[in-house]
């Protein structure tokens, strides 16, 4: 069931770069965030209300980690993504987050003192110079200019965004069900967005409001992303990591751009370039390096 879970969780999550991609085009990154965070408070509040009252006190007692937990997850991952998501391809994006099972076991390593094998820094190597070179490649072809991106810097910080959150999910409260957490999760992070949303608005001074382009698509994709990306990822995503370990689960996150890539080339119409393929290649060389038959306990 866990494989299931995870599975599914990082296909929704591969449609969420495509659907963003279009999105940004029509609505404001930071309202879109907004409308997706606030949407899912309320679908994850009318379904699961009474296990998140019976939640509630152990999740305000542990307030200060889950105010990261929502940073991380509900703000800082999904906002920057959609801000980069304005200069890179959805493409590009999701294979950066494919990077995060190595970022995982160096964040698992210093802060969490995990030991490191020499296979597993070859495969951490290789894996950061993948996405180096992605993002120099796609700065050049666009430019002519060997540097960053600015939507491959935003993406590169959501991919880091990520891996901090699955990594800390070793220290989430067990006792807590994962719908409440994600309920909870959803409400802190809305209650960010707000004053996120005004600051960005008031010092642009751009008063179009948060969707510049209303039709049945726009109205479409925002529920796609409340519904697949929001409630059931984080839910499923969250069960899986709780029955197999933060280690053992990352390896999932490589069909966020396996989905991701796919419906951008057939959606989207993004070119498969020879440096996509390298680059796919030297992540899944740290992949293999990183990975390990080793029995890891269960750390959520």
């Amino acid at each position: 069931m866990a494989y299931l879970l995870l599975s599914l969780a990082a296909i929704f999550w591969g449609g969420n770069y495509v659907a963003g991609h279009v999105l940004v085009q029509y609505v404001d990154p930071y309202g879109l965030s907004l409308i997706r965070w606030g949407g899912t408070t309320l679908l994850m509040l009318a379904l699961y209300w009474k296990t998140f009252r019976q939640d509630y006190i152990a999740l305000r007692h542990n307030l200060g980690i889950n105010v990261l937990f929502a940073f991380l997850g509900q703000v800082s991952f999904p906002l920057s993504l959609y801000i980069g998501l304005q200069y890179t391809s959805s493409l590009n994006a999701s294979i950066y987050i494919s990077s995060t099972p190595c970022l995982v076991l160096l964040i698992n390593h210093f802060i969490f003192h995990e030991r490191i094998s020499t296979r597993n820094i070859l495969g951490v190597i290789a894996s950061t110079t993948g996405v180096i070179y992605l993002a120099f490649s796609n700065a050049q072809e666009a430019t002519n200019l060997k540097i960053f991106g600015w939507g491959d810097v935003l993406t590169i910080i959501s991919a880091l965004s990520w891996a901090f959150y699955c990594a800390f999910l070793r220290i989430k409260n067990k006792e807590v069900k994962n719908t409440s957490f994600v309920a909870f999760s959803s409400l802190i992070g809305t209650i960010i967005l707000v004053p996120m949303f005004c600051l960005h608005a008031a010092l642009t001074q751009d008063f179009r409001g948060i969707i510049y382009d209303f039709s049945p698509q726009i109205i479409a994709g925002i529920l796609y992303l409340i519904i697949f990306p929001s409630w059931l990822s984080y839910v499923f995503w969250n069960k899986g990591v709780s029955l197999i370990g933060t280690t053992r689960s990352e390896i999932y996150t490589h069909l966020i751009p396996v989905s991701g890539g796919v419906m951008g080339i057939v959606f989207l119409g993004n070119t498969f370039r020879v440096y996509h393929i390298i680059t796919l290649l030297l992540i899944a060389f740290g992949i293999a390096c990183c990975s390990t038959k080793k029995t890891i306990a269960k750390t959520v």
